[in-house]
């Protein structure tokens, strides 16, 4: 498993937070990458454009002086991500922006990202590249990237259908790079049981929704607090793209999440729902199945100690087990 020496040494924990539409803000990624995981933002959360400039020189200002000040803690890198779709009509100029400012991490969704990755490459920025299959997978290795991130089934957002166990076991027979796996992580023992089956990083979107600094209404926090898993509805009505999406705010916007038709996915877009009046992700709120372990709304300073303290416990646990049954043995 290949990761570079310099962003595991800046890493307190193997955690990518995931790019979080609409809700990812400076305030998110900097409280991310000061706890010591990579914090990420859509490109497109900048608007109009020029902010995405503006969002960049603030968030490498505030990092690089809270590294002068406390010289002695991990503060990790951010990431960008770019939607790589003909629908995204500022995909050109936000990759010139992020050149410029050298952003050390890019991550891409959607179609293979064979401009973005010369981009980055030009200066030595890593790419990782969302898949939910193994031939989406295949192709953005031919494009270059610098690792794969797995989007499992239960992982918030435009998920896929496959299981972290089927997908990750059938990509690491092809492929021996860095691995990023999404899929209902909210604990430290389900970051330890990433890198358990293989992979080298867990990728944690719907956690730090329900956080203090995310960019998200009180509602959307609290409907995530009270859901359990099986309030998650997998649809692509929204956006053309299947995705997972509380209940509670598909009732909220008078629609009948057990009914929801099919969307012509020719006609994909990430505004609204189909001609509905409700928009993704304003009033549909994406959302893992992960809800089932989060129960509050911390800083993200305590969440990530939190995160850390269960995933020594759970390696402590898994030697203890382990070493139980090397001796039964």
């Amino acid at each position: 498993m290949a990761i570079a020496d310099s962003l595991r040494r800046s890493l307190r924990l193997p955690v990518i937070g995931s790019p979080l539409f609409m809700v990812s803000s400076p305030e998110l990624v900097i409280a991310q990458c000061k706890a010591g995981i990579v914090g990420a933002f859509p490109a497109l959360n900048a608007r109009p454009e020029p902010a995405l400039e503006e969002w960049l020189i603030r968030i490498r200002a505030e990092l690089d002086a809270y590294r002068s000040e406390h010289p002695g803690r991990r503060v990790a890198p951010f990431a960008v991500n770019q939607i790589v779709h003909g629908s995204n009509n500022r995909l050109a100029h936000d990759i010139e922006v992020c050149v410029r400012h050298k952003v050390p991490i890019w991550i891409t969704s959607l179609q293979a990202p064979d401009a973005v990755v010369e981009a980055a490459h030009s200066y030595g920025g890593l790419v990782y590249h969302d898949v939910t299959n193994i031939k989406h997978a295949r192709r953005a290795l031919q494009a270059g990237v610098d690792g794969l991130i797995l989007v499992c089934t239960g992982a918030g957002g435009h998920a896929g259908a496959l299981s972290p166990f089927a997908l990750l076991t059938a990509v690491r027979e092809f492929y021996d790079g860095t691995i990023i796996l999404s899929g209902a992580i909210s604990t430290g023992a389900g970051i330890l049981a990433a890198q358990a089956l293989g992979a080298d990083f867990a990728y944690m979107g719907t956690r730090f929704i329900a956080s203090r600094e995310a960019n998200a209404v009180d509602a959307y926090k609290q409907a995530i607090v009270d859901s359990h898993a099986e309030d998650i509805v997998y649809t692509n009505l929204f956006t053309g793209v299947h995705g997972n999406y509380l209940r509670s705010s598909i009732v909220n916007a008078g629609l009948d999440p057990d009914a929801l038709p099919e969307a012509d996915k020719s006609r994909m877009n990430f505004a609204s729902g189909g001609g509905q009046k409700a928009k993704a992700w304003r009033d549909i709120w994406g959302s893992g199945q992960s809800v089932a372990g989060i129960h509050d709304v911390p800083p993200v300073s305590e969440l990530v100690d939190r995160l850390e303290a269960e995933y020594v416990a759970a390696r402590e646990q898994l030697q203890r087990d382990a070493s139980g049954w090397s001796r039964d043995g």
